[in-house]
């Protein structure tokens, strides 16, 4: 018999940093309870993992939050650009890429863009709206143990101010511990990939004349080359506060200690090329890059979700955007099967979905960071780039999931196609329309969030509308319906700003007026009929139930 646990709730999240706390975010928004814990006493006080993607963005709006991640990012709002130099005196180097965004193309995509916000000043807004919207987050709590059942698991969680131990039982279990998740390791999930990478020391540093050499160079990051002291250079604020990644070489014997104040400052000032240079040395810390990803993603009632799931080379902040969404694929199904609206096989989906991703993602960081010439990596032989500005997107943007919980997508496609193609293909990522409701301008991404979403015309007679509302209300799963278009039935209408008329977003989702398209919680086109059928209710009722697999 299950002896009675101090704590019960549907599901403990173990480690508060981004991927942790953004898994507890996703929950909070769909009302699912849960409990987070994390070893230490706080967020990230190191400003590193600053890059977030226009898909990750794309979920923080979704989710409410990103007005205030932009003002959490004010301080490098205008900085722009991967910059490669052998010294910042003078105008030597070149820029990588000068603009993430150049003519401003991204808009056709995505209603918004990348964000430049550092993990110390993201992880507090994350956790600010968590705890808003009810989520019960634990530091300096630490999991010691867990074992599960087939009806749930159960966790011995030490408080590390007092010493003292409780158990929590959950539903699920979701880790989030980082690269060294002692879960993975109590699982026994081997990984897969190159492994170690590189080895880099991070400095944060201070120096009042270091912004006179940068001047007016607003650089995401500068690569500097001086083989004797080669190094990245990234602005926390433009003015004082900057951060330094010098090579370190384990694999030769180099040791952390070797990393003196003197040394660091010395080495710096060669980088940048002034040796007078002021540098107050305020903080150091190791960290090294890997390629390596979980050969599964579930263990019965267990996710893991980002480091814990996958390790990427840091250039192009793949790895913090992929665990991000990582936890946003599996709290809608988590949400779906504790509410009572998917049966269980649902959640074997996400490993389905997720590791795809991962693998080719992660081989996509390795590759730029051999375009980057990173500090520290030296490639394998036979490790390649595709071309130092080889575009992204189509990694951010563009991936896909050939199987999961869709249907009619093509199993043989790539997971990351070599274009960005959202045209409404079922595993895509759902197209972005500028539409109204009432005097409210939305775009379409903002629709999908707690259910189901089903989008047919306004000027349809087909009958999708009127089975989606019949199929919600007898048949209990989440599902809400839409009509775009004009005329008095249009739930949803054109933009006019954006000069769009009738029909444009049948187009854009690859249907007809008498079509209807299905999109999941996470924004990812499930399925889509390309006309009217004899049965709308018996068609739709039959695609829910392959999609959320009900017991």
């Amino acid at each position: 018999m299950q002896q009675e646990a101090d704590h019960r709730v549907p599901v403990l999240i173990v480690g508060g940093s981004l991927v942790g706390l953004s898994m507890s975010l996703f929950l909070g928004r769909h009302g699912v309870r849960h409990t987070l814990v994390e070893r230490h006493a706080g967020t990230s006080i190191h400003p590193r993992g600053r890059g977030n993607n226009v898909r990750t963005m794309e979920l923080f709006r979704v989710a409410g939050i990103e007005p205030d991640i932009k003002t959490a990012a004010s301080l490098l709002a205008d900085n722009h650009g991967i910059l490669q130099t052998p010294t910042l005196v003078g105008d030597a180097g070149e820029w990588l890429f000068r603009h993430i965004d150049p003519g401003g193309g991204l808009a056709r995509f995505s209603p918004t863009a990348w964000c430049l916000c550092s993990q110390n000043d993201l992880e507090p807004v994350l956790l600010d709206s968590a705890r808003e919207l009810g989520g019960d987050l634990r530091y300096s709590h630490e999991m010691e143990s867990f074992e599960q059942d087939p009806e749930g698991v159960t966790a011995v969680v030490r408080d590390r101010a007092t010493d003292e131990r409780y158990t929590v039982r959950a539903d699920y279990l979701v880790a989030a511990d980082g690269p060294r998740s002692p879960v993975r390791r109590r699982l026994g999930i081997g990984q897969t990939g190159p492994g170690d990478l590189f080895a880099n020391v991070s400095v944060t540093f201070r120096s009042k004349l270091l912004a006179d050499v940068v001047g007016d160079r607003r650089f995401i990051c500068c690569y500097l080359t001086d083989p004797e002291a080669d190094g990245a250079l990234l602005p926390v604020d433009n003015k004082e506060q900057w951060v330094f990644h010098a090579p370190w070489h384990p694999e030769r014997g180099e040791t952390l200690e070797e990393f003196t104040e003197d040394r660091l400052q010395r080495h710096i000032r060669r980088a940048v090329g002034v040796p007078d240079l002021d540098v107050e040395v305020t903080g150091k810390a190791s960290w090294r890059a890997a390629e390596r990803v979980a050969d599964r993603y579930t263990a019965g009632r267990v996710f893991l979700a980002g480091d814990s799931a996958h390790e990427m080379s840091p250039t192009g902040a793949f790895g913090s955007n992929t665990g991000i969404q990582d936890a946003h694929n599996l709290a809608w199904k988590l949400a779906a099967v504790l509410g009572g609206w998917a049966g269980p096989g649902l959640l074997d989906t996400y490993d389905t979905e997720r590791r795809p991703v991962a693998l080719a993602t992660s081989a996509r960081a390795s590759a730029r960071s051999v375009e980057h010439s990173h500090p520290g990596f030296s490639p394998a032989p036979g490790m390649r780039g595709d071309g130092p500005r080889s575009g992204i997107l189509n990694v951010v943007l563009g991936y896909r999931y050939p199987e999961g919980a869709v249907a009619g997508a093509d199993p043989a496609q790539p997971v990351v196609p070599d274009a960005v193609r959202l045209t409404g293909e079922p595993g895509s990522r759902a197209p972005h329309l500028w539409l109204r409701r009432s005097s409210a301008r939305l775009s379409t991404l903002d629709l999908y969030e707690r259910a189901m979403v089903l989008l047919s015309d306004a000027r349809s007679t087909a009958g999708w509308h009127d089975a989606a509302r019949r199929i919600a209300v007898t048949d209990g799963v989440r599902l809400e319906t839409y009509r775009i278009g004009t005329g008095p039935d249009a739930d949803l209408t054109y933009d006019e700003e954006e000069g769009t008329g009738p029909g444009d977003w049948a187009r854009a989702y690859g249907t007809t007026t008498d079509g209807a398209v299905l999109v999941r919680p996470d924004g990812f086109v499930a399925w889509r009929a390309p006309g009217a059928v004899p049965d709308p209710v018996d068609a739709l009722r039959e695609v829910l139930a392959a999609l959320l697999r009900p017991a």
